[in-house]
């Protein structure tokens, strides 16, 4: 029902056109218009989540810098053995 949002015609005439009760329409309209603001916040979230992964991916690689860089001082140094 494409005609509910742009309120050329009322929810009456609508029904009528489209052989379905007035407060069937009225319920229809209400979930669309509850729904719209998490259209929106769908993309935010992915966008969000999309974000965290890469800090994540960002730390892990540094933390596996950190721990390669270690690893080759403690071999230099004979505390670990070389393998």
């Amino acid at each position: 029902m494409q005609e509910i949002p742009k309120e050329e015609k009322t929810l009456n005439q609508l029904a009528t056109e489209h052989s379905v009760h007035p407060n069937q329409l009225k319920r229809w309209k209400a979930t669309a218009l509850e729904g719209l603001p998490s259209l929106f916040s769908r993309g935010d979230q992915a966008a969000q989540t999309a974000a965290e992964h890469e800090r994540q991916v960002t730390e892990l690689y540094a933390e596996i810098g950190r721990l390669t860089t270690e690893l080759t001082w403690l071999k230099k140094a004979g505390l670990v053995a070389h393998g």
